[in-house]
């Protein structure tokens, strides 16, 4: 069964270029706001919108991230309110895939039956789950794979060649390669290593790899692209939202075009890395 991801990848690889994944935490820091940064993103040159889920407990995030959840939470974003964003924003695009990436609580108290049929209405491609290991995969990633949609899981620096076919059994729609060993936005990945690690991945699956975690330039997500399918970038989108904030916290007119200045230049650097005709 094809997805949007699946078509998107499909189509980075015909124009020899890799792919630009962006990040931003759905209700962060209001709905309607970030309804607008959804909408706005495609054509400021997003291939693939990761939309974080916010929770109380994310262990897996840095400061900017957790920060951006709090500012949801406090707005009133809701699981519900989320697969609504999605909803609306195929309204629009019927094109970009859109991630949801989060933690398992949200979808358990939710009820994982309802919520695969409502995120697959809405028009979700994927969901990364970052507290959910391979060992639980008849939780949700089984169950999501049967209703079309594509279960991303996370590999990292310190998954060795023993834990990866674990790793990438049930994955489908990209291989999501976690640059450097800590929480998002922590620190700045090595492009050659991160190469080297993509290598040793594509050598156990076809799967695209895109590399994430800590890539906050546009240089940045040049240098890693070039060794990559795509490169995704979300702290630093996240922060561009904090620092366009009223001192109450809220959105200003600044808000939506920051974050869509701040894309493009992005784009403009990772799509001026070409590929090799061969590959």
């Amino acid at each position: 069964m094809s997805t949007r991801i699946d078509a998107r990848f499909a189509a980075l690889k015909a124009e020899g270029r890799p792919g630009l994944v962006t990040f931003i935490t759905a209700g962060d820091p209001d709905g309607t706001t970030s309804l607008a940064l959804l909408n706005a993103l495609p054509a400021a040159g997003a291939d693939v919108i990761e939309l974080g889920v916010p929770f109380t407990d994310p262990m897996a995030d840095g400061p900017a991230i957790q920060a951006a959840g709090l500012r949801a939470l406090k707005a009133g974003q809701t699981l519900a309110k989320t697969l609504a964003m999605v909803k609306l924003f195929r309204g629009e695009d019927n094109e970009t895939p859109i991630v949801l990436m989060g933690y398992y609580n949200p979808i358990y108290v939710y009820g994982v039956d309802r919520f695969l049929e409502d995120a697959k209405a809405a028009g979700v491609d994927g969901l990364i789950i970052v507290d959910l290991p391979p060992e639980e995969d008849k939780e949700l990633c089984l169950p999501a794979l049967a209703a079309g949609i594509d279960f991303i899981r996370l590999a990292t620096p310190t998954t060795d060649d023993a834990r990866l076919p674990t790793v990438l059994k049930h994955t489908a729609g990209f291989v999501y390669y976690v640059s450097i060993t800590g929480i998002t936005g922590a620190a700045t990945p090595d492009a050659d290593l991160v190469r080297g690690a993509v290598a040793r991945i594509k050598g156990h699956t076809p799967l695209p790899v895109a590399v994430g975690f800590g890539v906050k330039t546009p240089e940045q997500a040049a240098a890693i692209a070039a060794g990559a399918d795509a490169v995704v970038v979300g702290s630093a989108l996240v922060e561009v939202v904090r620092h366009t904030l009223d001192e109450k916290g809220h959105a200003t007119a600044n808000t939506v075009p920051a974050v869509t200045a701040l894309v493009e230049r992005l784009a403009e650097a990772v799509r001026a890395v070409r590929r090799q005709a061969a590959e």
